[in-house]
């Protein structure tokens, strides 16, 4: 223990010269005692930032860790029926906020996932009330995941895939605020930029209509209601999905009419990088070339293109994928679109135990990319 610390806490030597290192080491040892953990969240919440070394110090102090989860299986029966409140939802944020803190530091990642702490966030991920309260949760739940995937690591992508986090990001992409709606969006553009997350989509024409037409969805609501920051990270995802023969083939019948557009592009005429992207795309997909968008005469004309063409979509992407592989490693007979896989059915039998639970404001700051 470094000189002047607190018996309890984990203090490394660089943290011990930190101005407010003692006050902080009191709310962490403060997080075990159940009338002071309330405040002790929210003070650790607000320093998470300025204290580079917060991440293991919570890790490695005896009992914190299963503190923070605790704060966050309690509110579980406030999930259904829908009671939760502002006071209560501020509070377990405070706890999220404190576990994206460890899922985005280099030295407790691996440790947060081997854990399987995440699936602990995915009841929060699966509700459905829009009321203010739960999209806090949800986007701050969100968040957590957004820091463990900004990082570019084969690991918590495979970590992920044994999960049923695309079908739940998928949800928050059709119904989310925009902010929710973009997080979710960005952590499925980090799924599919490895490349065992571009084969598990990929795998069944199931799991590729599912993916490709809650974004051709976005697209289509995008006409309405403008988000540029949206858009950017969902044509991401289909240069991506591009990237696979198979999927390219697709994206011929089910890619989005209004990307061929220039009523579009209003909505990124101050972003000359998602311009192009949306070009090179276009061109990828259909050999158009770059630049030629042709016009169109209103939203109205381009909403209903669109929602003709989606009834096309299934039955054309089927003929695509039939009895084709595209190399995906999981089992032949797996055919339900992102089907609720092993690791979660092991988290809902075998509770979890061990050193790594035993020993060890808003939940966004980080988990997006600054581009």
């Amino acid at each position: 223990m470094a000189a002047g610390g607190l018996a309890g806490t984990a203090q490394p030597a660089s943290s011990s010269f930190h101005p407010q290192a003692e006050e902080v080491y009191q709310f962490i040892l403060d997080l075990t005692i159940s009338s002071k953990r309330e405040r002790a969240l929210l003070e650790l919440s607000r320093r998470r930032e300025s204290f580079p070394d917060l991440a293991p110090i919570l890790w490695h102090s005896f009992g914190v860790v299963t503190s923070v989860i605790q704060e966050i299986i309690s509110i579980y029966p406030q999930l259904s029926p829908p009671t939760l409140t502002s006071i209560a939802s501020n509070r377990v944020c405070n706890a999220l906020a404190l576990l994206q803190c460890v899922a985005s530091h280099p030295d407790t990642r691996h440790h947060f996932l081997n854990a399987h702490i995440p699936l602990f966030l995915y009841p929060f991920l699966n509700t459905v009330s829009v009321s203010r309260p739960f999209e806090y949760l949800r986007l701050t739940s969100l968040g957590v995941i957004g820091a463990l995937v900004k990082v570019d690591d084969h690991e918590v992508i495979g970590f992920l895939l044994q999960t049923e986090i695309i079908s739940l990001c998928l949800r928050i992409m059709e119904m989310g605020s925009e902010l929710s709606k973009t997080v979710a969006t960005f952590i499925v553009q980090k799924i599919l930029l490895d490349e065992l997350g571009l084969r598990y989509v990929c795998a069944t024409a199931e799991r590729f209509y599912a993916l490709s037409s809650v974004l051709g969805g976005m697209v289509q609501n995008l006409i309405e209601q403008p988000s540029p920051r949206l858009i950017k990270h969902i044509i991401k995802c289909y240069l991506r999905l591009a990237d696979n023969p198979r999927a390219r083939e697709a994206l011929k019948r089910c890619l989005p009419e209004a990307l061929r557009h220039s009523l579009l592009l209003n909505i990124i005429k101050d972003d000359p990088t998602t311009k192009q992207n949306i070009a090179t795309l276009v061109d990828l997909v259909d050999n158009t070339p770059a630049g030629q968008l042709f016009e169109i005469s209103s939203a109205t004309d381009l909403l209903t293109q669109a929602q003709k063409q989606q009834k096309l979509q299934q039955h054309q992407l089927q003929q695509t994928f039939q009895g084709v592989s595209l190399g995906s490693t999981l089992q032949p007979n797996q055919t339900a679109a992102f089907q609720q896989p092993r690791l979660q059915q092991t988290l809902q039998t075998q509770p979890l135990s061990g050193p790594s639970l035993l020993g060890g404001s808003s939940g966004l700051d980080g988990a997006m990319p600054g581009q």
